[in-house]
């Protein structure tokens, strides 16, 4: 399988763990003790870790650390968007589409010798 392909996916799942880890108890557990919450989300985090972990080390074989991380960022971005909107109920704003602008500019310059 591709290796790009491969560490996309990865990412992809890893950053749907990761974000709810990160954000979800705000929602679920906010009358419960912070300790809780954390316990939980570590446990979720456990799920993120195992796909991220993979992803990374495949993805060091064929993309720079540098293309690695804005890659991270943009499959962040692109998981935390939807999250917000869809789960957290948050209202859609346009500092979305400029955030993802910008990303689009570090991922061009990122990437932009492998299209040379």
């Amino acid at each position: 399988m591709n290796p790009i392909f491969t560490t996309v996916s990865l990412l992809i799942c890893s950053n749907i763990f990761m974000t709810f880890a990160w954000y979800a108890h705000l929602k679920d557990l906010g009358d419960k003790p912070w300790f809780v919450a954390a316990l939980i989300s570590w446990g979720i985090a456990l799920f993120e870790y195992m796909f991220q972990v993979p992803a990374n080390r495949i993805g060091i074989n064929v993309l720079s650390l540098g293309q690695l991380k804005v890659l991270q960022e943009v499959i962040t971005l692109s998981i935390f968007v939807p999250f917000s909107i869809l789960y957290m109920k948050e209202p859609l704003k346009l500092d979305f589409l400029w955030a993802g602008l910008c990303l689009v500019g570090a991922a061009y310059f990122m990437f932009r010798s492998k299209f040379s």
